[in-house]
C-alpha cells in the first residue's frame, strides 16, 4: 500500500504563490506516475498536473504557465508550484499515485492524500 500526505496550503492573496507537496510512504516502488487534483465546492474533480518517473509533465489549460509539478525521487515527493494564483484556483488539492498513467488521468487510482485547502482572496 501507499500513503500520501499534502501540505502547504493555505490563504493567499490573488498573484500570490503556494508550494504544494506530497510525501508518499509505503509501496512505493510501484509508482510510477503522480497528479495533482483540486475540487472546489460545487465543481467537478479536476486534472490539475501530471508527472511520471521519467520526469514527462503536462498541466491543464487553466493553469498552464502558472502552476509547475516536480518530483524529487530521493525523497519521495512531488511538489505542486503554483505561482500567480487566481482565485478561481481555490479548492482543496489532492494528490494521487499508481503505476498506470492511465489510473492517475482518469482519477481511478488507488492512492490519494487527505487534500490541503487553498483559499486565494483579498
Amino acid at each position: 500500500q501507499v500513503q500520501l500526505v499534502e501540505s502547504g496550503g493555505g490563504l493567499v492573496q490573488p498573484g500570490g504563490s503556494l508550494r504544494l507537496s506530497c510525501a508518499a510512504s509505503g509501496s512505493i516502488f510501484s509508482i510510477n506516475v503522480m497528479g495533482w487534483y483540486r475540487q472546489a465546492p460545487g465543481k467537478q474533480r479536476e486534472l490539475v498536473a501530471v508527472i511520471t518517473s521519467g520526469g514527462s509533465t503536462n498541466y491543464a489549460d487553466s493553469v498552464k504557465g502558472r502552476f509547475t509539478i516536480s518530483r524529487d525521487n530521493a525523497k519521495n515527493t512531488v511538489y505542486l508550484q503554483m505561482n500567480s494564483l487566481k482565485p478561481e484556483d481555490t479548492a482543496v488539492y489532492y494528490c494521487n499515485a499508481d503505476s498506470l498513467v492511465s489510473a492517475v488521468v482518469a482519477g481511478t487510482s488507488d492512492y490519494w492524500g487527505q487534500g490541503t485547502q487553498v483559499t486565494v482572496s483579498s
